[in-house]
């Protein structure tokens, strides 16, 4: 017997809940200055409960070659990546209308 969801009721390959979850997300992507002047790209607003935010955070690592980490459900990837990461979230099924680059 296959595993059901425990939101929607239906089998686990036919689980639709993270593509509903990606587009109701309001996601902000910033740039910050850390230690010694560095600068670091920040996404904000991914619920973690919803998404799998460290799968995120591996793929966009992944895509941009950077280095980064999850702090209490904020992305920090090392470099300047704004386009790029609005670009590769795109990509990952999230809304195009409900990410903000600031």
């Amino acid at each position: 017997m296959p595993e059901v969801c425990t939101q929607c009721g239906l089998p686990k390959e036919l689980c639709a809940c993270e593509t509903i979850a990606k587009e109701r997300q309001v996601i902000a992507v910033t740039s910050a200055k850390k230690k010694f002047g560095k600068i670091c790209t920040v996404v904000e607003g991914i619920n973690e409960k919803e998404i799998n935010i460290k799968e995120v955070l591996k793929n966009l690592k992944n895509s941009l070659a950077c280095g980064g980490t999850v702090k209490e459900g904020v992305i920090e990837l090392q470099g300047d990546h704004k386009q790029k990461v609005k670009k590769l979230l795109i990509e990952m099924g999230f809304a195009p209308e409900s990410i903000e680059v600031k």
